[in-house]
């Protein structure tokens, strides 16, 4: 028994001291604090010998909902034919090509452009490195000759493009063999020389002949090459398909029709259906392949002409798609080929042969579930027999109207320089009065659903010349790029200066723009669709803020 009440006795005492030690630690503890609060400062004596590492804070998103986005294509063709917008020459240095590219980027920027459409064949030649078509000329100065760099031309104008939050909209001729009859220009590694028999003389020019099966797979394979080697937005055609008629000449594709044509076909509905067959197949290899790729086209601005056709718009054109061109565009939107259509209306509103107003009417209702843009002519300003277009606000007046059409949904303008080297009061009338902030193109439904992974952002720092966004993990490789804002007030987050980061299925795990020094921070995820995933409003810590 004694030896019990000694065991007992030493467990009491010890209960005790241990007690004791408890609340002295525990009067020590730092209290609870709620996230992403600041650490209370130590006192001298607390201090340790050596600075503890900066523990970065983690954040949670405010229940704070940002309005949305207004959406309109703003859209802008830079033309390399011939040099017309870019480059300036063949034989410039590519250091000096580059500097006139990002210039013309920032110019369109500084006007809340949203997207570019780059020409990147012309005529049977590419901006890239083929193994379909030579180095182009008007890139080199030479056509087949190699640019004097290890950088890939169109990698560095995509990422240039995408840095600044416009989609690049790759733009080529399918057709159009050369631009002229001078083949002394042509390299060897030209269709020309390789596929003699494709060739079709037609005025100055030579054609890819369109009845060809063997002609079609070659452009199939020039798409599949693009879309699958390079982060694009869109593959892109002009009005070229057969080519504009030349009075008392005659197309010389009567031999293919022979062989090609099915019984009691007319040599006009043959055509027709070469061109949708071409429609069609790129349509085909470019959702094979990556199907949020978009496929839109910009057609000569009337289908028909309603003394032909009673569906045809109140318009008398000279040629048009259907009946001279071959081109057939509502049969395109009809079978959901295309996802965008910017019939070129270069003419003004009131035009008595082809009206803008009349036309954007005509559009609007024949959309078929298409997203229908407007292609503008700015290059007519003060420069055409058309005295409406002396009036330096014919442009802003037709995208007036345009915008009260709800089944238009943006506009395009031809060409660059147009708005940029010339009537620069009209680029500013433009930017002042219409685009006066940003907005998103307009966003696409995949055919198939498809689940994002929503992304989490785990904290943020900052100094003088950045703010990192940290990830909780790699990004699901469908978001496209995020557009951040940070103000030091909730009520001026929406307005703020939009900052895009390109991530474009690189699956990254940190975002960097120059710093906010803002105490809230707007992050949307856009996917590959333009579709916003979601929209995340957060508190910067303080300890981040420079």
């Amino acid at each position: 028994m004694k030896q019990l009440g000694k065991l007992i006795a030493y467990f009491l005492i010890f209960s005790v001291l241990w007690a004791c030690k408890s609340s002295k630690n525990s009067s020590t503890a730092p209290p609870q604090r709620e996230l992403g609060e600041e650490t209370p400062a130590l006192s001298e004596k607390q201090l340790p010998e050596k600075p503890l590492a900066k523990v970065p804070v983690m954040l949670q998103p405010l229940p704070f909902a940002m309005p949305e986005m207004p959406r309109e294509f703003r859209g802008v063709w830079i033309a390399t034919v011939v040099n017309i917008d870019w480059p300036e020459s063949g034989t410039d240095s590519w250091e000096k090509q580059k500097a006139d590219f990002l210039s013309l980027l920032d110019h369109y920027k500084k006007l809340n452009f949203n997207a570019v459409i780059v020409q990147v064949r012309t005529a049977g030649d590419a901006f890239y490195p083929s193994r379909y078509a030579p180095w182009s000329r008007y890139l080199t100065g030479k056509e087949g000759k190699a640019p004097t760099t290890t950088e890939n031309p169109l990698t560095w104008m995509i990422n240039q493009a995408h840095q600044r939050g416009f989609e690049f909209h790759a733009w080529l001729n399918p057709y159009r063999a050369t631009f002229d009859d001078k083949i002394n220009l042509l390299s060897k590694d030209h269709d020309f020389y390789l596929h003699p028999d494709w060739m079709l003389k037609y005025g100055s020019k030579y054609y890819y002949n369109p009845g060809l099966p063997e002609v079609r797979e070659k452009f199939v394979g020039v798409i599949q090459e693009l879309v699958s080697n390079y982060d694009l937005d869109a593959i892109h055609f002009d009005d070229y398909f057969y080519p504009y008629k030349i009075g008392n000449q005659v197309f010389p594709d009567q031999k293919a029709f022979g062989q090609y044509k099915k019984p009691g076909q007319s040599i006009d509905d043959w055509r027709r259906e070469n061109v949708n067959h071409l429609i069609e197949a790129v349509h085909q290899t470019i959702k094979k392949s990556k199907p949020w790729v978009q496929f839109g086209i910009s057609p000569f601005g009337v289908w028909r002409n309603q003394d032909k056709d009673p569906k045809g718009s109140p318009t008398r054109a000279g040629q048009t798609n259907y009946d001279d061109l071959y081109a057939d565009p509502l049969t395109w939107m009809k079978n959901g080929w295309i996802d965008y259509l910017i019939p070129q209306l270069y003419w003004s509103l009131d035009y008595d042969l082809a009206s803008y107003r009349k036309l954007n009417d005509w559009w609007s209702i024949n959309n078929f579930g298409t997203h229908i843009y407007i292609g503008n002519g700015p290059y007519k300003i003060r420069d055409n027999a058309d005295k409406a277009w002396d009036n330096p606000r014919e442009i802003n007046n037709q995208i007036h109207y345009s915008r009260t059409l709800p089944s238009i949904q943006g506009n395009a303008f031809f060409s660059a320089k147009s708005l940029y080297s010339k009537n620069q009061d009209v680029a500013k009338l433009l930017q002042q009065e219409l685009y006066d902030r940003p907005t998103l193109p307009p966003a696409f439904e995949p055919k198939s659903t498809s689940i994002i992974e929503t992304p989490a952002v785990l904290l943020v720092e900052a100094t003088e010349d950045w703010t990192k966004i940290m990830l909780e993990k790699p990004l699901d490789p469908a978001i496209r790029y995020a557009m951040i804002q940070g103000a030091d007030e909730l009520t001026e987050l929406a307005e703020a200066e939009i900052h895009t980061v390109w991530v474009g299925g690189t699956r990254a795990r940190q975002l960097e723009v120059s710093s906010l020094h803002s105490n809230y921070l707007a992050v949307r995820w856009i996917d590959h669709y333009g579709r916003i995933v979601q929209t995340q409003v957060f508190q910067t810590p303080k300890k981040t803020r420079p």
